[in-house]
């Protein structure tokens, strides 16, 4: 069993066993049927993942690797916050006419800000710090922008980073205010573990630990039958990740520099319902 397997099913079963359920609560979230869209919750998940050890995508089901850094690259590289600009679908419901999603993630990380070394967009600092002063405890990037939040069809749940060297490790904590586990868990985990990759080859480190910070980890009533058939299924060894060694600069990465090698999963979960 990969290891990445063995804390989603864990996570899993504990929001099931020990996790609180909305009813009778005013949830924001509906179903296409217009019904409200209840959960079962856990508060403050922590999740740990070695990436020296594995590279943690799911294998009881598969993770569209290449649509999740599509995403990432969107989000972190292109730093778009407009739909046309990405390959998949999955934004479509948060978009308007022109395709935008408004003042939302990638927006975000292309603003400019005034530091003593020079002006830099929140990506560009980060990858000046890593270069610069690997060393600093103040590596952090925030997509929670207060002032803008009116302006985004979608508050971030995947909102801030914080890149921490470790010897010639890079380490990085993904802080979420809110996760769809079914749909949306290793998704994250893949595309963020990706990003810690990336950072770490251009910047010459090794890839340590990725920590996962989940504040409201909830499962839809929905999801429920198709979770826990999901986690009782039979699990498979972790594939390689494979990068192209060849890419030195951050904007040089596509989404087939990336190759997952021996990656063996259960089948796909077809018609996951998502609550919006």
């Amino acid at each position: 069993m990969s290891k990445a397997d063995n804390i989603f099913i864990t996570m899993c079963k504990d929001i099931l066993d020990n996790g609180i359920y909305s009813e009778g609560e005013d949830v924001r979230a509906k179903w296409m049927d217009g019904l409200p869209a209840h959960t079962i919750k856990k508060f403050a998940i922590v999740n740990r993942y070695d990436l020296s050890e594995e590279f943690p995508i799911l294998t009881l089901r598969p993770t569209n690797l290449k649509a999740a850094i599509d995403e990432l690259l969107w989000i972190w590289q292109t730093k778009s916050n407009n739909i046309k600009d990405l390959d998949s679908r999955i934004w479509d419901s948060w978009a308007n006419e022109e395709g935008s999603i408004g003042k939302a993630y990638g927006y975000q990380l292309g603003i400019k800000h005034k530091y003593s070394e020079g002006e830099f967009d929140q990506v560009d600092r980060v990858l000046y710090d890593l270069k610069h002063n690997p060393y600093s405890r103040r590596i952090i990037v925030n997509m929670y922008n207060h002032s803008d939040l009116h302006e985004m069809n979608l508050y971030p749940c995947a909102y801030s980073m914080t890149f921490n060297v470790t010897g010639r490790k890079l380490n990085a904590i993904l802080n979420q205010r809110s996760q769809d586990i079914l749909v949306a868990n290793n998704w994250n985990v893949s595309q963020y573990a990706i990003l810690v990759h990336m950072l770490a080859q251009v910047s010459n480190l090794e890839v340590g630990e990725f920590v996962h910070v989940i504040a409201d980890a909830h499962i839809y009533d929905k999801h429920i039958p198709l979770v826990t058939e999901l986690v009782n299924r039979i699990s498979y060894p972790a594939p390689k990740l494979l990068i192209n060694p060849n890419i030195k600069d951050f904007y040089d990465f596509k989404v087939e520099d990336f190759v997952l090698k021996d990656y063996q999963s259960g089948d796909q979960i077809n018609k996951i319902p998502v609550a919006v």
